[in-house]
């Protein structure tokens, strides 16, 4: 790693206001005091472990986070390291940091999520660059995580009719249809639907035929999604 004039790196996702976290695994500990030091630098939060089972055992805080990771390590390595990851389903970004690297190791790191694989010596800035992709795309991760755990929370908040009826209605049958399906008067169905739309945060039913993708449901005649898309909201 050679010492070379940085850009500025902001340590705060400005979308949550939530501050962010860059783990190091390397057995070389003056490559982690390195690592760490250049990270510090431009305000980025940095925690270094010299082993992979004393990284998995550390708490982790759910911010946008990144973890850089030698590929050698004493007595295991980076890229099984990074399979383990992948069947626990933590889907952090990895940055892969080698002195021994080599295409079919790249190639193998890549297609398994890395985010970027840097051979030893490194420019600063270009592991500075890795860091700001790598922190990017976890932020929008999370944040996509969040908007569908508030997603499912109002779907869970509908009463079962409630839920019948939205359902229905993402299908694209119209008021009536859906009162004789459930042996409804029109009415109750109306009011049904409005809860529906309330509770959902949906200004269409286009809006609720994407929440419904979204959240992976099967409506009861099983259309695609996009069957409804162009329905009309007949209230």
């Amino acid at each position: 790693m050679r010492a070379e004039p940085v850009s500025a790196v902001t340590n705060m996702n400005p979308a949550d206001g939530l501050v962010s976290m860059v783990y190091v695994i390397d057995d070389d500990e003056a490559m982690r005091i390195a690592l760490v030091d250049l990270l510090h630098s431009i305000g980025l939060r940095a925690q270094a472990f010299p082993s992979c089972r004393e990284f998995s055992a550390f708490h982790k805080e759910d911010v946008p986070s990144c973890l850089i990771l030698d590929v050698r390590l004493h007595g295991e390595t980076g890229l099984a390291f990074q399979d383990e990851l992948v069947k626990s389903g933590i889907r952090m970004p990895i940055i892969f940091m080698t002195g021994y690297g080599d295409v079919a190791m790249s190639v193998k790191a890549m297609k398994a999520g890395a985010v970027d694989f840097l051979p030893k010596p490194f420019r600063d800035q270009d592991m500075l660059d890795a860091v700001t992709d790598a922190l990017t795309c976890d932020s929008e991760r999370l944040a996509a995580h969040r908007a569908l755990a508030a997603l499912r929370a109002c779907y869970d908040s509908l009463k079962p009719r409630e839920q019948q009826v939205m359902l229905f209605v993402v299908d694209g049958l119209m008021n009536k249809e859906i009162a004789s399906e459930l042996k409804l008067s029109e009415i109750t169905v109306k009011i049904y639907r409005a809860q529906v739309m309330r509770k959902m945060a949906a200004r269409s039913v286009a809006d609720l035929v994407r929440m419904t993708a979204a959240l992976g449901i099967e409506t009861p005649k099983g259309k695609p999604a996009w069957v409804a898309c162009d329905a009309q909201d007949n209230y």
